[in-house]
C-alpha cells in the first residue's frame, strides 16, 4: 500500500468505503516521518475541518459544499471556497449567511477604517487568545490588502494610532466591565492620532467580533487550511489542538478537568430524558407563576458567585503565547478574572434594562457605522432564535429555555443580568460539564479540548454542540459590545 507523507495527499485517495482506514494512515504518516528521518511534523492537524469531529460526519451533514441556496458563499468568502470555519459553521446554513454578509460588510465594504488597518486589528484581537489560525488569514489578507509588511514584525512598527487601542484590546477580550468613559476620551483626545467616533465603532466590533470567533475556533476545534501559511505562527498540538485521525492525542498531554458530574449520569440517554423533563417542568412553572423581582436579583447573584466554582482547568493565571503571535500582544500576563471574583463586589452589575442591545446599543452602533446595526442586530435574532424543534434523537421539542439558559450564563459571567430571567432555570438547564465548556470557550478558549467538546450532551449530534458555539460566540460578541457602547454612550453625554 501506498503512505502518502501529507493528510492532503491521503485525502485525495481516499474513497468512503476506507475513509475510517485512512484515518490511521494520516497518523502512521506522522510516526514514519517522526521514526526515520527524526523530523518534527509541524501540521499534524489538517485531518478535516475539525479536530473534534470526525470529518465523514461532517460531510454526512453539512449542506455547504455544492448546495446551491448557498450561492452567497460566492459573494461573502473572500478565498472563493469555503473554508474549514465556514464548513463547521454550514452545519446551520441560515445563520452562515447572516455570519458572513455581516463579517464581509466589516472586512471589505465601505467604512471609515483602511483596509489594512482594519486585517491588522482582527490579527491583534485574534493574538489575545493565541488564535494563529486566525492571525495567519489575516496577515495573508493583510499583505493582500496593500498592508505593510514591516508591521508584521510587531506592535512597535505600526502607526501610534493603532498602538493607541492596545488597552481597549485587551480590555474588551477579558474584562469587558473594565472598559469606561475615560478610555473612550484618551482615543478620541490624542492630537493627530486620535480617533473618530466613527473610526472608533467600526474598530470596536472588529475587535468583538474576532475576539468572539477564535471562541468558536477553539471551541469547535478549528484545522488550519491545508494549504494556510504557518511560516509567521505555528502553536504545538498539545492541549487545545488534537489530530483524530485515528482518535488519539498525538501529543499525549492530559488535560485535567477539575469538576466533574454528579454521580449516575453516565448513561447519557437518561442524562438527555432528564433534561427534557426539566425543561418541560420549567415551561409550565413560567406559565404559572412568576417569582419576585427580589427574588430573582437573589438568584442571579447566587448564579454570579457560582460561576467562580467552575474551573476550567490545570492551568496557571498567565500564559506565555508563541513569539510569533506575542508580537502582537501587549501586556500578555492580563487574562479573564472572574467577574464576581471576591474583593470585587464594587463592580456593579450591568443591567440590561438600563443599556441594553435593542434600546440603546443598536441605535448608537447604527448611527455611526451605517447598516452594521442592522446586520449585527439579524445577526443576534437568527442565532437566539435558530431551532429544528430536535433534541438529539427527538422531535417537536421547544428549546427555547434551553437556548435562554446558554445565552444568559455566558452575559451573567461578564456580569450583565436580565431583570425578567430567572437564573435559578441556569442551573437546572445547565450540567457541570456544559459550564465547564461554556466558561473555557467563552473566556478562555485557547485552554477549550477535545475531552471538554466530548464531555457534555454526550447523546446530541455534533450539529447541536456547533449551535451551542454559535450561541457562545454572539453572546460573547454583545456583552463586549454593550460595554464598549456604553462607554461610547457616557463619554458623548
Amino acid at each position: 500500500m501506498f503512505i502518502s507523507t501529507t493528510c492532503k495527499e491521503n485525502r485525495n485517495v481516499m474513497n468512503s468505503e476506507k475513509l475510517s482506514t485512512n484515518y490511521m494512515i494520516c497518523a502512521n504518516c506522522q510516526k514514519v516521518l517522526r521514526k526515520e528521518n527524526g523530523a518534527r511534523v509541524l501540521q499534524p492537524l489538517a485531518c478535516g475541518p475539525s479536530a473534534f469531529i470526525p470529518e465523514i460526519e461532517i460531510a454526512q451533514d453539512n449542506p455547504v459544499d455544492g448546495h446551491p441556496s448557498l450561492i452567497f458563499l460566492e459573494e461573502y468568502s473572500t478565498t472563493g471556497h469555503p473554508d474549514n470555519t465556514t464548513k463547521i459553521m454550514g452545519l446551520h446554513p441560515q445563520y452562515l449567511e447572516s455570519f458572513l454578509r455581516t463579517q464581509h460588510y466589516i472586512l471589505s465594504m465601505d467604512g471609515p477604517l483602511p483596509f489594512e488597518h482594519r486585517h491588522y486589528l482582527a490579527i491583534m484581537a485574534a493574538a489575545r487568545h493565541q488564535c494563529s489560525y486566525l492571525v495567519n488569514t489575516h496577515i495573508n489578507e493583510f499583505l493582500q490588502v496593500g498592508g505593510d509588511s514591516e508591521w508584521l514584525s510587531g506592535l512597535e512598527y505600526i502607526p501610534q494610532k493603532l498602538k493607541n487601542l492596545n488597552e481597549v484590546n485587551k480590555i474588551l477580550a477579558h474584562r469587558p466591565w473594565l472598559i469606561t468613559k475615560e478610555h473612550i476620551k484618551k482615543l478620541l483626545k490624542a492630537g493627530e492620532n486620535s480617533w473618530s467616533l466613527a473610526e472608533l465603532v467600526h474598530a470596536v466590533v472588529l475587535l468583538a467580533h474576532y475576539h468572539a470567533l477564535a471562541s468558536f475556533v477553539f471551541g469547535s476545534g478549528i484545522n488550519p487550511e491545508v494549504d494556510q501559511d504557518t511560516s509567521h505562527s505555528f502553536r504545538a498540538p498539545v492541549v487545545s489542538n488534537y489530530c483524530v485521525c485515528n482518535g488519539t492525542n498525538e501529543s499525549h498531554v492530559e488535560d485535567v478537568i477539575f469538576v466533574h458530574d454528579s454521580p449516575g449520569t453516565s448513561d447519557s440517554v437518561s442524562e438527555l430524558e432528564a433534561l427534557m423533563e426539566r425543561m418541560k417542568r420549567l415551561q409550565e412553572e413560567n406559565e404559572e407563576e412568576e417569582a419576585s423581582q427580589e427574588e430573582m436579583a437573589t438568584r442571579f447573584e447566587k448564579e454570579k458567585k457560582e460561576s467562580l466554582l467552575v474551573v476550567t482547568g490545570a492551568y496557571e493565571d498567565e500564559w506565555i503565547p508563541t513569539s510569533s503571535i506575542s508580537r502582537y500582544v501587549d501586556d500578555p500576563s492580563f487574562g479573564y478574572k472572574d467577574f464576581a471574583r471576591q474583593g470585587d463586589d464594587q463592580l456593579p452589575t450591568f443591567r440590561a434594562q438600563d443599556y441594553s442591545w435593542e434600546d440603546h446599543g443598536f441605535s448608537l452602533v447604527n448611527r455611526l457605522y451605517s447598516d452594521i446595526g442592522q446586520l449585527l442586530d439579524e445577526k443576534f435574532r437568527m442565532v437566539r432564535n435558530l431551532t429544528y424543534n430536535t433534541m438529539a434523537i427527538h422531535e417537536d421539542v421547544d428549546t427555547t429555555t434551553l437556548r435562554r439558559a446558554i445565552w444568559n450564563y455566558v452575559h451573567c459571567m461578564f456580569g450583565i443580568r436580565y431583570d425578567d430571567y430567572d437564573y435559578g432555570e441556569v442551573n437546572q438547564l445547565l450540567e457541570r460539564s456544559l459550564k465547564v465548556y461554556i466558561k473555557t470557550v467563552t473566556c478562555y478558549p485557547e485552554r477549550a479540548t477535545k475531552r471538554m467538546y466530548d464531555s457534555y450532551w454526550r447523546h446530541f449530534k455534533h450539529s447541536e454542540k456547533i449551535h451551542v458555539n454559535l450561541l457562545l460566540m454572539e453572546a460573547r460578541m454583545q456583552a463586549e459590545l454593550l460595554y464598549a457602547l456604553r462607554a461610547i454612550t457616557r463619554y458623548m453625554t
